[in-house]
C-alpha cells in the first residue's frame, strides 16, 4: 500500500512556506523552492522503511483475518453437513455460536482497519515532522523566500531548477538515525491460535 494515500491528512498544510526577512532582500536573491513530499515518501530511506513497516503490519493483519475467515467457512460447512442429524436445540446453539464468530470477525476487521490507519498516520506524521525541519533549515541556509509543497500547494507548473526535492531527500538520508523519531506500532495482531 502506498503512503501517498495518507497524504490526504496533509490538507491542512496547503503551503509549506519558509519566509525570511524581506526588507533588504534584492530581487535577484528572491528564491522560491518547490518540494514534492510524495517523492520524498517514496524515495527516501526512511520513507521506504516506513512503507515496509506498514506493509508488513498490513500483511500480518490480513493473514490473521484470512485464518479467521477460513475457520468460519469450515464451521458453516460442518453445520450444513451435520444439521440433519442434530437436534433442533443443538442446531440453534451451533448457529448462535457461528453468528457470534461472524460478529467477532467483523469487529476484528474493523479494529485492524482503524489500527492500520493509525499506524500509517503516525509514520507519515513522523516523516513529515522530520522533513519539515530539514526544509526549514535548508531554506534559511540557502536564503529562500519560500518553499512550497508541490501537490498540496496547488503548484501547476514549476521550473525543475527550483525543485529541491532531490536535495531534501539526500539531506534526509544523511540525517543520523539518532536524530530521527522512532515509531513503533502500538498494536500488533495477537497470535490467537490455540497452542496444542
Amino acid at each position: 500500500m502506498k503512503l501517498g494515500k495518507a497524504l490526504v491528512g496533509w490538507i491542512g498544510m496547503l503551503c509549506l512556506m519558509v519566509v525570511f526577512s524581506v526588507g533588504s532582500v534584492s530581487a535577484e536573491s528572491l528564491k522560491i523552492g518547490v518540494v514534492d513530499f510524495q517523492k520524498i515518501l517514496e524515495l527516501s530511506n526512511s520513507g521506504k522503511a516506513a512503507q515496509n513497516e506498514i506493509n508488513a503490519q498490513g500483511k500480518l493483519m490480513e493473514n490473521e483475518l484470512k485464518d479467521k475467515g477460513k475457520e468460519i467457512e469450515e464451521l458453516e460447512k460442518k453445520l450444513e453437513r451435520e444439521s440433519l442429524v442434530m437436534s433442533r436445540e443443538m442446531r440453534e446453539e451451533k448457529q448462535r455460536d457461528l453468528r457470534i464468530k461472524v460478529g467477532d470477525y467483523k469487529a476484528l476487521q474493523q479494529k485492524y482497519m482503524e489500527d492500520f490507519k493509525m499506524l500509517e498516520g503516525r509514520v507519515i506524521n513522523r516523516i513529515q515532522k522530520e522533513v519539515v525541519g530539514i526544509i526549514q533549515d535548508y531554506g534559511k541556509k540557502e536564503n529562500f523566500l519560500m518553499i512550497v509543497e508541490k501537490r498540496s500547494g496547488g503548484v501547476v507548473y514549476a521550473q525543475s531548477t527550483i525543485d529541491i526535492t532531490d536535495t531534501i531527500i539526500q539531506l534526509y538520508n544523511e540525517m543520523p538515525s539518532s536524530a530521527k523519531t522512532e515509531t513503533a506500532p502500538e498494536s500488533k495482531p495477537k497470535d490467537t491460535k490455540k497452542k496444542p
